[in-house]
């Protein structure tokens, strides 16, 4: 199971926010660049974006902060948050992505999902974000009726390489991910699966890793930066050995 650290970019900022809330945002760094540098060097092997104006707005306002990570880490990095066309999701790739990430074109435009994927096998991935089993959209602020195990069960075939799945009410909270939710997730189809929000502690990585069908990695992000867990420590849980981290350019 990959452990991956978040980078969420508010006004070209590294931010949290509290279950979607933006109204409820802790400012962690200025220079996310450097964020992302200290990930690496701590041992992470992916990193996870997600421009919060972009999903929001679904325009782009953070594309300097995106470029500056990209360029100054060598470890695939994916991104998610306002990629609702081809053109949108084609520039980012163009960048230097090693992803992107669609998540309110899957339930507005599933075609759209359906031949980014095909044009750009195993880099076009799906987030699912869900409040009471239902698939939210435009960056948290609007509710569906569509049950997001549906969603999940409707991408398989698709070329999809992996859904982001994040439970809101368990985002940024510290109270632990939904078990039963990423289970029914990852047996809704053959897609793997990644979980999203409420890690807080080893024990939780550890349930995590218990799940079957098993979950393909986990996204962490205010535990990171509050210090609740470390990324070696993260690593180490994971693999079951110690990590060393890698040697800075």
């Amino acid at each position: 199971m990959e452990v991956i650290p978040a980078i969420d970019l508010l006004d070209g900022a590294c931010v949290r926010l509290l279950q979607g809330d933006y109204g409820q945002v802790t400012r962690f760094s200025d220079d996310p660049a450097a964020m992302a540098r200290t990930w690496r060097q701590l041992g992470a092997q992916r990193l996870h974006l997600v421009d919060l104006d972009g999903a929001r707005r679904g325009e782009p306002s953070n594309d300097d902060a995106i470029k500056a990570i990209v360029s100054t880490v060598e470890i695939p990095v994916q991104l998610g948050g306002g990629v609702r066309s081809v053109e949108r999701a084609n520039h980012l790739l163009a960048c230097g992505l090693d992803r992107v990430i669609l998540g309110t074109a899957a339930l507005e435009t599933p075609q759209l999902v359906r031949e980014l994927a095909q044009a750009h096998p195993g880099r076009v991935a799906v987030g699912i974000d869900a409040r009471n089993g239902l698939v939210a959209t435009r960056g948290w602020l609007r509710q569906s009726a569509m049950e997001a195990t549906g969603l999940a069960a409707s991408l398989e075939g698709s070329g999809v390489v992996a859904i982001i799945s994040t439970d809101i009410a368990r985002d940024g909270v510290m109270g632990g991910p939904n078990l039963a939710a990423l289970q029914a997730m990852a047996r809704a189809g053959s897609i793997p699966v990644i979980a999203s929000g409420g890690v807080a502690n080893l024990a939780h990585l550890k349930a995590l890793q218990n799940l079957r069908p098993p979950l393909a990695g986990v996204i962490i992000g205010r535990a990171l930066y509050d210090g609740a867990i470390t990324l070696p420590g993260a690593l180490e849980t994971v693999a079951g050995v110690p990590t060393q981290p890698p040697r800075t350019r």
